[in-house]
């Protein structure tokens, strides 16, 4: 019987020929925390004694959920943060950087083949360059750092295949909510999502990091898409190898499989207060809003700044609509600055935050009021995630259907615009 990748790559990683369902002592490639999680992890490894981290390709510190710095309590975390990573000389990507799914990508510590945790949920976003990527606790995350290895059950895996072209308008996001509504929130709990065909074949690496970055929200434990020459350009335009690419064998076992027609996708809206409650936004039309947030670990990547820029050239921000963008990185905000879609999107009057995870936890800048309605790219839409529980509907949808809507000033189909 043939192999998955994520059987593959966890046996490598341990010396094993394990099959899915079996436990494993797996060596890790990498580890990392953001500001949000790093202090429990601080504290385990200070407990342990802990001088350097023990995998292959080291770890990183990023601060990014509370970027720049909102309260005096917050900012002595930061310092405990900085001050650890400077006493271990581990690489510490500051405040204004970007988000740590961003800015961990762009530094070349995640290559295809990998093996990899960090203490965020969204860790699995690193599947679309070919790695096997996982969220996990402080402890847990302390532990990898710690011994170099962690103990993993090996998943089953499902393979989601996707055949034909998305429609203009239509994008990666659009297809994982319409995905993840299918599947429900918890429909592939612990599961290996493998896409394939040739939609994901022949999506840009941006979609490729949107879709393994929602795979959590249907409960996946990893998401590896396949190595190819996308991938393998986009690290060699940054000045990184290909890694050890893994692919899984023809006779491979799929616990499930499914069959997507991405001509049939239209444009999706998760509505409140869970990301599988997912509509056709037509379903929404004259719903109004107060708040468009564009950004996030999800998409706040150039194609993304792009897209929403190109819909809103030559038109403004709804009176009644607050736009705010928080580019995913530094290096994504200059190269849309290069590129004339900061002014685009400027002159259409759009707020701009530092790069990093922005509004989407909720803990600074962009909280909505009570009551308010907001059209989001981010990845989650439960209540109380933007920092206000009262009454405040939370609504995911693609970059595109944001810009549509924040011109609209309510939740439109950017196929109308």
């Amino acid at each position: 019987m043939g192999k998955t990748i994520a059987e593959k790559v966890l046996a490598a990683h341990s010396n094993s020929d394990c099959a899915a369902g079996e436990i494993v002592v797996a060596s890790v490639d990498f580890c990392m925390a953001q500001d949000g999680t790093s202090t429990m992890m601080i504290r385990e490894l200070e407990n342990l004694g802990f001088e350097h981290p023990k995998t292959k390709r080291g770890m990183a510190l990023v601060l990014d959920h509370n970027a720049p710095c909102p309260s005096v309590e917050v900012s002595r975390i930061h310092l405990r943060i900085r001050d650890f990573a400077g006493s271990r000389r581990i690489p510490l990507h500051e405040t204004g950087q970007g988000v740590c799914h961003q800015v961990v990508p762009e530094s070349g510590r995640v290559l295809p083949g990998d093996l990899v945790v960090g203490a965020d949920s969204h860790t699995c976003t690193y599947g679309a360059l070919n790695a096997c990527s996982t969220g996990l606790g402080s402890a847990d995350v302390a532990a990898a750092a710690y011994a170099g290895k962690l103990w993993f059950k090996v998943p089953e895996t499902y393979s989601i295949r996707v055949s034909g072209s998305l429609s203009t308008r239509v994008s990666a996001k659009d297809l994982i909510l319409r995905i993840i509504g299918q599947l429900t929130a918890d429909g592939a709990t612990y599961k290996s999502i493998e896409f394939s065909g040739d939609t994901t074949d022949s999506m840009e690496m941006d979609g490729r990091f949107t879709m393994a970055n929602m795979a959590v929200e249907m409960g996946a434990k990893f998401c590896p898409f396949n190595c190819d020459e996308k991938t393998v350009s986009w690290l060699a335009n940054r000045g990184f190898d290909s890694g050890t690419p893994v692919s899984s064998d023809m006779d491979a076992h799929y616990e499930k499989q499914f069959e997507i027609d991405a001509s049939d996708v239209v444009p999706q809206v998760a509505c409140p207060h869970s990301v599988d409650r997912v509509c056709d936004v037509s379903n929404l039309r004259g719903t109004k809003i107060q708040q468009a947030f564009l950004g996030t670990c999800t998409n706040g990547r150039l194609s993304d700044l792009e897209a929403a820029a190109r819909l809103m050239n030559g038109r403004s921000v709804n009176r009644d609509v607050r736009l705010i963008v928080a580019p995913s990185s530094r290096t994504v905000l200059v190269e849309a600055m290069e590129k004339g879609v900061v002014t685009q999107l400027l002159k259409a009057g759009a707020i701009f935050v530092a790069p990093g995870c922005g509004p989407c936890v909720g803990t600074h800048a962009g909280i909505p009021s009570d009551g308010e309605t907001v059209v989001s790219t981010a990845n989650r839409n439960f209540k109380g995630r933007m920092g206000n529980n009262k009454d405040v509907g939370i609504y995911l949808a693609s970059p595109e259907t944001v810009a549509a809507s924040a011109i609209a000033g309510e939740i439109t189909d950017p196929r109308e615009i």
